[in-house]
């Protein structure tokens, strides 16, 4: 299946010098695929210079004359960066010549120009951030990574019926499992909104395994994680920093002396091998679900092959028709959008 994929080549820390490497290597490895590298033409041409790579009827360039900066305000990108790389990347999603979208650039500003550019799918209140994390399992999903710090029970329904269509799709997982996450996996458990919720997920259609607790996620109890913005993006950023921290004290310990250098040397195939099931880059690529479009968000700070994974996130998700699946399962669970009053669900059918 021929998809094209429209790259916002000025967005985060390294610009084209990361995004262009990575679709390169895209390109290289799938026949089927088209890519627009959106951005400053002369930058652009450069970086393929250097990488003795010119366009082609697969790789072709679109000028945009302006960039939105890391801390730029979402307000000030809207308002005054119409011609930038992220919002014309983001227009072509929405004209149909791009199938998917995918930037390092500033989230904030990210998800408000997608958001104002493409709208909501019918029956979502807001749209959220889902990405895959390691587990023992291989892999679990988890919204909403920080978009949303306050949401309704209502709402916590519809991010569920979005990650499971996602899991189901990308994964190939029929009737993927959902957790939803609290303080205690006993039903008495957790706050009103996470109550509701419950209920909400019990009364659907969907696979709903019941609460679970922070450490399900990494052990894979689930296929995926529910929570609010807030409760994702804390523990997102808890886990970053303990990989961060294990990490440091790791080597540390490993350099303390000739021995434990010794030591480090003759556990070096095994480490690497924790290093690679470990590794970031392979989880780059966050989801910005409930858009009329996909939009996939990396790692601002992603090298190339980070970013390449960000490329493929995009290319699962238009080749299995995330879009299309979210939709169907909205319409089963009678889900109708209603920002004032909460989602409804209409469960007459079951």
């Amino acid at each position: 299946m021929d998809i094209t994929i429209a790259i916002d080549a000025m967005g985060g820390d390294h610009g084209p010098h990361v995004t262009v490497p990575a679709a390169l290597k895209a390109l290289a490895e799938d026949s089927q695929l088209n890519i627009v590298l959106v951005g400053l033409e002369d930058a652009i041409q450069a970086e393929l210079k250097a990488h003795k790579a010119t366009t082609t009827p697969r790789l072709r360039i679109h000028h945009a004359s302006q960039v939105i900066l890391m801390d730029e305000s979402p307000q000030s990108a809207l308002k005054n960066k119409k011609d930038s790389s992220m919002r014309i990347a983001i227009n072509l999603v929405k004209s149909g010549e791009a199938n998917a979208c995918v930037s390092a650039g500033n989230t904030g500003a990210l998800m408000a120009t997608a958001r104002f550019v493409l709208k909501t799918l019918p029956g979502i209140d807001r749209p959220a951030i889902a990405s895959a994390l390691p587990s023992e399992t291989g892999g679990t999903y988890m919204l909403d990574l920080g978009a949303n710090a306050d949401c309704t029970a209502e709402q916590l329904l519809q991010f569920a019926v979005m990650g499971a269509m996602l899991v189901s799709c990308v994964q190939h997982k029929p009737n993927p499992t959902i957790g939803l996450l609290n303080i205690g996996s006993e039903d008495i458990k957790g706050n009103a909104v996470v109550k509701r919720a419950g209920e909400l997920l019990r009364e659907s259609h969907l696979n709903f395994y019941g609460n679970i607790e922070g450490d399900d996620i990494f052990k894979g109890t689930t296929d995926l994680v529910v929570c609010d913005g807030f409760v994702g993006n804390v523990s997102l950023k808890t886990t970053e920093g303990l990989a961060h921290m294990m990490g440091k004290f790791l080597t540390q310990e490993f350099k303390k002396n000739w021995v434990t250098k010794l030591m480090a040397i003759t556990a070096m195939p095994v480490l690497n091998r924790f290093k690679k099931r470990l590794d970031p880059r392979s989880y780059n690529g966050a989801s910005f679900l409930g858009l009329r479009g996909i939009v996939v968000k990396s790692h601002g700070g992603a090298d190339d092959f980070g970013f390449y994974h960000a490329i493929h996130v995009a290319i699962d998700e238009a080749r299995n028709g995330v879009l299309k699946r979210i939709t169907e399962q909205l319409e089963i669970e009678h889900i109708q959008a209603n920002s004032a009053n909460g989602t409804t669900l209409n469960n007459e059918s079951k």
